[in-house]
C-alpha cells in the first residue's frame, strides 16, 4: 500500500482531519459531487475534506473496495446517513512527493447524494 493511502486510512480511522495539512499538495483540487466547479488549492480542498470527515465519518462508514495504481487509487465506500444507504467512490491522485493533488468524490443513488449534500452544507457552515 502506498504511503499516501496508509496515511489517509489512518486519518479516516481516527476521524482526524488535522493530518490533512501534511497530506495535501499546495495545488490540490477537490471535485465534489454537489458543487459544479472544481475547488482549487490546498486550503479549500482541506476545508471540503474536513467537512466530509465531520459529515460522513460516522460508525457506519467503511471502505469496501480499493483499486490501487502507482499514483492513484479508487476507494469505494458505504455509509448510512439518516437511514439512507449511500454508496460512493473516492478517486485519489498523488504526486512524487506523496501529496494528494486530486480528490474526486462520486455518490449514488440520487437520494444518497441529496443526503450527503445536506450533511456537507451543515458541516461547511460550521467550519465558517
Amino acid at each position: 500500500m502506498s504511503k499516501v493511502l496508509e496515511r489517509w486510512h489512518q486519518l479516516v480511522q481516527r476521524n482526524d482531519a488535522s493530518g490533512l495539512e501534511d497530506l495535501l499538495a499546495d495545488d490540490a483540487v477537490f471535485y465534489s459531487p454537489i458543487v459544479h466547479t472544481p475547488q482549487q488549492g490546498k486550503a479549500i480542498t482541506q476545508k471540503y475534506l474536513t467537512a466530509a470527515f465531520n459529515a460522513l465519518f460516522n460508525d457506519s462508514f467503511r471502505y469496501v473496495r480499493e483499486i490501487v495504481g502507482e499514483k492513484d487509487a479508487l476507494l469505494e465506500f458505504v455509509v448510512d446517513l439518516d437511514g439512507i444507504q449511500v454508496n460512493g467512490v473516492d478517486l485519489i491522485t498523488w504526486n512524487e512527493a506523496d501529496r494528494i493533488v486530486e480528490f474526486k468524490v462520486l455518490i449514488r443513488p440520487r437520494k444518497g447524494m441529496d443526503a450527503v449534500g445536506e450533511h456537507m452544507i451543515r458541516a461547511l457552515q460550521a467550519l465558517g
